[in-house]
């Protein structure tokens, strides 16, 4: 009988084969690292924007409440004609022309009283690069997580608008007169967040958000 000649691989088909096999896991790999790169990066992102949106939602939260007092009622002229209490709450300031240095303060109230006391005072300030919160008069309290991201711009500007209430004046006003007659004053306000990621200090989004203060004030007052 003759004998069966077998074959195998020879050294050369064997380093080829392997460098094909190494070739295909690097480029796999390759593919998983971009992938998974680009995976943390948009994690990194969502995060930063949740807590930016976060941040915004509370401040222009209490925003909306800025100025509210349960006797506003007793603002509106008498029909003796008598002048209305004043509303203690009806400022919020904003003071600072830094961003660094911005603090915008306010109140509200849900009792009558016709003053503000140190439980009624809010605000928000940037400082060293977190946001924080007032919680009554020096009170101020961590708003952003600072292991988190670092707020590099808090700014808000506010803008007032103001309508004549001439139609409800039963008298007309005198010439020059600089009460009446009564405007009512609509007030709202622009916030401005800006914030790099902790984990990614490249990573810099911003966020602007309006609102609409919902406490208006009556300016002036109806002569006779």
């Amino acid at each position: 009988m003759s004998a069966t000649m077998q074959r195998g691989l020879s050294l050369v088909e064997l380093l080829v084969g392997t460098a094909i096999g190494l070739l295909v896991a690097a480029a796999a790999a390759g593919v998983l690292a971009t992938q998974l790169r680009e995976s943390r990066s948009v994690q990194v992102e969502a995060r930063l924007m949740q807590d930016l949106q976060g941040i915004a939602d509370l401040v222009t939260r209490d925003l909306r409440r800025a100025g509210h007092w349960a006797a506003a009622a007793s603002g509106v002229r008498g029909l003796d004609g008598s002048a209305g209490a004043i509303n203690p709450h009806g400022i919020a300031s904003v003071d600072g022309a830094a961003s660094d240095a911005v603090r915008l303060s306010f109140s509200h109230d849900d009792s009558e009283r016709a003053t503000v006391d140190d439980a009624e005072r809010f605000g928000y300030r940037l400082r060293r690069g977190t946001l924080e919160a007032q919680l009554g008069a020096g009170n101020w309290q961590a708003l952003s997580d600072p292991g988190a991201v670092t707020v590099t711009r808090f700014t808000v500007a506010a803008r007032d608008d103001s309508v004549s209430l001439v139609m409800f004046c039963d008298l007309p006003c005198s010439a020059g007169s600089t009460t009446c007659p009564p405007r009512q004053q609509l007030r709202s306000m622009t916030v401005r967040i800006s914030a790099r990621s902790v984990a990614d200090p490249a990573l810099v989004r911003s966020l602007r958000s309006e609102v609409r203060v919902r406490n208006d004030a009556v300016l002036g007052r109806c002569e006779g």
